[in-house]
């Protein structure tokens, strides 16, 4: 096989249909929209238009709040942690946020790290991280580390 001979599977592409180009094309004359009427005139967007009744989407309750300072953490469990450890990608002494980057477990520390307790960590580590689950903190602490919340609010 040549590269001049490569084809696509047959019936793997499809040619684009070209609306309104004479008879011949089978969407010719009126291009498909049939006759006359708001429709079928360019430059007519009408979706939610309900004749000048008052749309549904206005009628229903408005619902719900987006807080627009919101932080969001970047979140790691514990049993990740320790397979890292394990496998030799962290160094168990001391693990901070730049240590988790920079190790591959985080790809972007976003507001912070917050640290979930799910999995079973046995490594002796002292951790500091933005945040902690108070699980994730007993579970360190069980392991005979030590995990060092930044921001005392966080720590819920």
């Amino acid at each position: 096989m040549k590269l001049n001979e490569l084809r696509d599977n047959p019936g793997a592409s499809k040619k684009r249909m070209r609306v309104a180009r004479g008879p011949g094309s089978g969407k010719g004359k009126m291009g498909g929209r049939g006759i006359k009427g708001q429709k079928s005139r360019s430059g007519v967007s009408i979706n939610g238009y309900e004749g000048g009744q008052m749309p549904l989407y206005q009628r229903l309750p408005k619902r719900g709040f987006n807080k627009p300072n919101r932080k969001s953490y970047a979140v790691v469990n514990l049993g990740l942690i320790q397979k890292f450890i394990d496998e030799g990608k962290l160094e168990a002494g001391s693990i901070t946020e730049d240590t988790l980057i920079s190790s591959g477990l985080v790809r972007r520390k976003l507001d912070g790290i917050r640290v979930l307790a799910k999995g079973d960590f046995t490594a002796k580590a002292t951790i500091a991280v933005t945040g902690a689950s108070k699980a994730a903190v007993d579970a360190v602490a069980k392991a005979g580390g030590a995990l060092t919340v930044a921001n005392t609010a966080a720590a819920e």
